[in-house]
């Protein structure tokens, strides 16, 4: 199963889609899109896409308010956590699935792919630094991605009123427990301009200190 929450994601919702449908066999993957606290035309972009895919919408502008919604809804294992801005394959899905199959991996991640093409100077040259952070080498966060197996999904319950949730499942995992999937990744789209990468890096050094 894979759960995308997506607020006002109307722009990029079909590529992330289509990036995990093209080459997937039928019924091999159950996609489930929170559409929360959506202005735009975010959830019917999404159910133009494909009819497999389930689209929840929610006036409730919280990614983990709609990461519960999809958990809710969600079927089967290993279950994915898709951010809407990334660009994430089937081949991908395969790879890190089959990463958490011997039971020694509980939460598994792809390595994170950074797409520069409208991008200006100054966020190149802060990624090219912070590609090098060893936190990058062996962790499994900043991909947009992660999933887990159903033993690891137990570790927690629901997902609380927080910002950093992709943190805040991290740390239910000893370090033996996650495993960063080399073999693939996740494309990820940096912000274009100083400003947007300072609003963001800003969000996420707060959702480190609430939690």
């Amino acid at each position: 199963s894979v759960v995308i929450p997506a607020h006002n994601e109307e722009g990029g919702i079909a590529r992330i889609l289509e990036s995990m449908l093209r080459g997937a066999e039928p019924g091999e993957l159950q996609i489930v899109v929170i559409a929360n606290g959506c202005k735009d035309r975010t959830a019917e972009v999404a159910r133009s896409v494909s009819p497999d895919v389930q689209v929840i919408e929610t006036d409730v502008p919280s990614k983990t308010n709609a990461l519960n919604l999809g958990d809710a809804a969600s079927q089967h294992f290993p279950r994915f956590y898709v951010d809407a801005d990334v660009i994430f394959t089937i081949d991908a899905i395969r790879a890190v699935a089959e990463a958490l199959k011997d039971g020694t991996s509980l939460v598994a991640a792809p390595r994170i792919g950074l797409d520069f093409s409208q991008c200006s100077w100054f966020v190149k040259a802060f990624y090219d630094i912070w590609m090098r952070m060893p936190y990058l080498q062996d962790s499994i966060g900043g991909a947009g991605v992660y999933a887990v197996s159903e033993p690891g999904r137990r570790r927690f319950d629901q997902f609380p009123p927080i910002t950093a949730d992709d943190l805040y499942v991290r740390l239910h995992f000893k370090p033996t427990e996650q495993r960063l999937v080399k073999s693939c990744q996740s494309t990820v789209i940096p912000p274009r301009d100083l400003a947007t990468l300072i609003k963001i890096k800003t969000r996420a050094h707060f959702g480190d200190q609430e939690l």
